[in-house]
C-alpha cells in the first residue's frame, strides 16, 4: 500500500521529537530524514503552524508542541483501561496513602496514563503522559516481566541503585515473576521507592501496571511485604473486573 511521502516524514518528525529531550535542530532532521535542509525545515515549520511543532528560538531546535499534548491527553482519557481502573487506583491510594499510579508499554517505555493522588504532603506524583525507563520503575519491570516485551537496548543508570547488567535485569525479572509484583528500590529516584503488579485483560494478555509510589522514609522496607500485599490484591482485581466486563 502506498503512503504520502510529505506525511511519513511529519510523522517521522513528531517521533522524533517526543523521543529527545534536547528536541531536534534543522539539520539533525535532514540527516535523519534524508532531506535537503530545506525540506526539513519546510516540514517541520508546517507542524510548527498546527501546534505540533515548536522553535525554541534560544536554541533553534524544535520540540513537541502543544497540540501533541492536548491529543495526547484526548486519547488518554478515551482509554477504557483507564475508566476501569479509575476506582481501583483510589481504593489503592486509600489503603496505602500512597499516590496509585496506571502505566501501559509505549514506544519501549512505561506510559502514565492516570493516577490518583495522596493527600499527604510528602507525595510522589507522576503526570499523565509521562514516560519513563522499563529497567528501572516498579511499573516498567511489571511490564517487563509478565508482558512480551523487548528487553531495552541500553539500561541508563539514573542513581547508584539502577540495574545496569541485562544479564542481572534479567534474574531480576524472574524474581519479580516469582513474587508477583516489581519493586523499584530507589532506582530511579533518590529517595523513592514503587511497588506494582501486571493488569491483564479477559484473554489474559498483559495491558498494563498499576503500582504505589511514596518517599522511601515511609514506603520502608519493614513495610514493603505489606504494602506488596494490598498492591497485588487490588491489582488481581482490577484483572478480574477487565474478565468480567468482557462477559457483561
Amino acid at each position: 500500500m502506498s503512503e504520502i511521502q510529505s506525511l511519513a516524514r511529519g510523522l517521522k518528525i513528531l517521533d522524533l521529537l517526543g523521543q529527545n529531550p534536547d528536541g531536534a535542530s534543522i539539520t539533525e532532521l535532514a540527516e535523519i530524514l534524508g532531506v535537503d535542509k530545506g525540506s526539513a525545515s519546510r516540514l517541520v515549520s508546517t507542524l510548527a503552524r498546527y501546534g505540533y511543532a515548536e522553535k525554541d528560538e534560544t536554541t533553534r531546535r524544535y520540540h513537541p508542541g502543544p497540540q501533541v499534548v492536548s491529543l495526547s491527553r484526548s486519547v488518554l482519557t478515551r482509554l477504557p483501561l483507564r475508566e476501569a481502573a479509575k476506582p481501583f487506583l483510589r481504593h489503592l491510594m486509600e489503603r496505602t496513602g500512597e499516590c496509585a499510579h496506571l502505566a501501559v508499554p509505549a514506544q519501549g517505555k512505561v506510559l502514565y496514563i492516570d493516577q490518583a493522588e495522596s493527600p499527604a504532603t510528602l507525595r510522589v506524583n507522576a503526570e499523565v503522559g509521562t514516560m519513563n525507563p522499563l529497567h528501572c520503575t516498579a511499573l516498567g519491570k511489571a511490564l517487563l516481566a509478565f508482558g512480551n516485551i523487548a528487553m531495552p537496548t541500553e539500561l541508563v543508570r539514573f542513581t547508584t541503585n539502577t540495574i545496569r547488567s541485562k544479564r542481572t535485569l534479567a534474574q531480576h525479572l524472574e524474581q519479580v515473576r516469582q513474587f508477583g509484583y516489581a519493586v523499584d528500590d530507589e532506582e530511579f529516584d533518590p529517595g523513592v521507592r514503587c511497588i506494582a503488579v501486571p493488569v491483564f485483560d479477559f484473554r489474559g494478555k498483559l495491558v498494563g501496571s498499576i503500582g504505589i509510589s511514596g518517599p522511601s522514609s515511609r514506603v520502608t522496607p519493614e513495610k514493603l511485604p505489606n504494602l506488596a500485599a494490598t498492591v497485588v490484591e487490588i491489582g488481581k482485581a482490577l484483572s478480574e473486573r477487565l474478565t468480567f466486563s468482557r462477559q457483561e
